[in-house]
């Protein structure tokens, strides 16, 4: 009879870092970046502030919601895009706030059409968010099939918002979601990965079909030990938002931000030790000194 995994085999990670150097750019539908970190433009207190940690974040995508009436800092009446630079950043338009397919189908759409000739890129990507209900905010699954449909056979490279089940995951992917984005925990919620084995069952298999199939985790990281976490169980990335804007300081949550990322990606390709119930000396038993 098979024996059960070992505490050791349950924590290794299922991607070698052999095939995942550190500085390999990931590669998302026709974009490659550098950065692992994308993050969002909601709840700043300034326009100001936004630009200022987007710039400490080092990321090289902005998630974007393109309903035209959240384009406008509703306190000044000034454009997010303004704040935003096309020369820097990628826009990832998403489709926040959709309860419903055809509405999912519908806001892709206008943000493609807000984005082309405009200077940006990113125009044919979307994230796409098709939620449940406003208290959770967790993604509705037949929804976000309906949708990822539509939006593939429209030409969109499409970012999907999920849960963390791989089953869904491997149907998403099949059905030509340029990314899937498991949530850890609820937006917003700061909980971090609530299911670090169900991440690590996504990475395996997905990346076992294709290993340069990019799985990000999207939502729910409180803090940069979060995202370090998140990243050591060899996902592609993390998206993040209110981490970094509701943080007592911004900008040095940013900034910590950036390199919890970067850190997590080094421990992930170094590849960590097993773990193990008893103590091992890490100096040799053979010469010491008796006495």
């Amino acid at each position: 009879m098979k024996s059960s995994p070992s505490l050791a085999e349950a924590d290794s990670s299922p991607v070698q870092a052999a095939a995942n150097p550190p500085a390999q750019p990931l590669k998302i539908g026709s974009a490659s970046i550098h950065s692992r970190l994308i993050v969002g433009t909601g709840k700043y207190a300034s326009l100001e502030l936004m630009r200022d940690c987007h710039a400490a974040s080092g990321a090289e995508v902005v998630t974007v919601a393109v309903r035209r009436e959240r384009l406008l800092d509703k306190n000044s009446g000034r454009n997010i895009l303004d704040f935003i630079d096309p020369n820097k950043y990628i826009l990832l338009p998403n489709t926040a706030g959709c309860f419903d397919a055809d509405e999912v189908v519908r806001v892709a759409r206008l943000g493609r059409e807000m984005l082309t000739d405009s200077g940006y890129r990113g125009a044919n990507w979307v994230k796409l968010e098709c939620l449940g209900d406003t208290k959770t905010l967790l993604p509705e699954p037949v929804g976000t099939l309906k949708a990822l449909d539509v939006l593939v056979a429209d030409g969109f490279e499409v970012l999907v918002y999920c849960s963390d089940d791989v089953m869904l995951c491997r149907q998403l992917k099949k059905a030509g979601a340029t990314a899937v984005m498991p949530a850890g925990s609820p937006i917003g919620s700061g909980q971090g990965v609530l299911n670090a084995n169900a991440v690590r069952i996504i990475v395996e298999i997905l990346k076992g079909e294709d290993p340069a199939y990019p799985v990000i985790i999207d939502a729910g990281v409180g803090t940069a030990s979060d995202v370090a976490a998140a990243m050591e169980l060899g996902v592609d990335g993390v998206l993040l938002n209110t981490a970094i804007a509701g943080a007592s300081d911004p900008l040095q949550m940013a900034r910590a931000m950036r390199l919890a990322t970067e850190a997590g990606r080094l421990a992930f390709c170094a590849g960590r030790i097993p773990r193990k119930l008893y103590a091992t000396a890490s100096s040799p038993w053979e010469g010491r000194v008796n006495g």
